[in-house]
């Protein structure tokens, strides 16, 4: 059962819905998995919903993955998930892939979809995954995704300022750090861990971002098998800025699930006031 923070809300706090699905390289079944979080997330009476990494597909290979990308203007995907943020008036967050500029790559991009369906904001990853874990998976996702370039100014949502950044971004504390500058409230780090990198460091990075940056961190995460190549950790997680874990949904991979706790934005002034850390080396 995933592990739920639901204090009594007053005008400083917004209830956040945190999502876990296991994704395929169905996108109509990973829409109907979305829905099932949407559903859950507007009972649960939240103001916005996190979705994963590459929500809208896992491929088992790149060239499997170029081969199902669509724009988000021909997404079915993206087009369903906009038109359920306008319907229930919930914005949305979600980790999509775009075709790339050159035709044998994709990019990995995280879309930030507001309440009335329109696409606010759109980043790119800029940190890709590329490992060789012994005894563990090999992946080299810069062989067939496009690395981005920039890292964005948090959007004004109903949560706060919310920044974007994706999986592995969250071993580079610069971004944090340099999001927190920009004025961030939350940061967000949408995943597909592996098992092993999951139970080593998922945890330990999510709330060391968190502490050093004194803002709530935002995790959705991907979870169970995908394919015969490929499983995720899941523990999608909501961490305050003082660095404790609100929100976690856990490993179970039977259905989609979500988690919610408040944003606080008493907390995060109290945090920040109390433990100034306006002066860096």
């Amino acid at each position: 059962m995933p592990v739920v923070e639901n204090n009594n809300i007053t005008d400083a706090m917004s209830l956040a819905a945190v999502g876990q699905l296991t994704s395929t390289a169905s996108m109509a079944h990973n829409l109907s998995q979305c829905r099932v979080l949407i559903q859950k997330a507007v009972k649960a009476g939240a103001k916005a919903l996190f979705l994963p990494e590459a929500a809208d597909y896992i491929a088992s290979s790149g060239p499997e993955s170029v081969k199902l990308v669509r724009s988000v203007d021909e997404s079915d995907f993206v087009r369903g998930l906009r038109d359920e943020a306008r319907r229930h008036q919930l914005p949305i967050q979600v980790g999509v892939h775009e075709p790339g500029e050159s035709a044998n790559k994709v990019k990995n991009t995280l879309l930030w979809i507001d309440q009335n369906g329109e696409i606010l904001q759109r980043y790119q990853k800029v940190h890709l995954f590329d490992v060789d874990i012994k005894g563990g998976p090999v992946l080299k996702e810069s062989d067939w995704v496009e690395r981005g370039e920039q890292i964005l100014p948090p959007a004004d949502t109903p949560l706060g300022k919310v920044a974007s950044a994706i999986c592995f971004d969250m071993r580079f504390p610069e971004i944090s750090l340099a999001l927190r500058r920009m004025g961030s409230d939350i940061i967000t780090y949408p995943s597909a861990f592996t098992v092993p990198t999951g139970k080593a460091h998922w945890e330990v990075l999510l709330r060391a971002r968190a502490i050093e940056s004194q803002c709530y961190v935002i995790a959705s995460a991907q979870v169970g098998r995908h394919n015969e190549k490929r499983v995720s950790y899941g523990h999608s997680m909501i961490i305050d800025p003082w660095g404790r874990v609100l929100a976690d949904v856990g490993e179970a991979a039977q259905e989609p699930e979500i988690a919610t706790a408040v944003i606080d934005h008493d907390l995060l002034r109290k945090v920040r006031t109390e433990m100034p850390l306006s002066r860096r080396t």
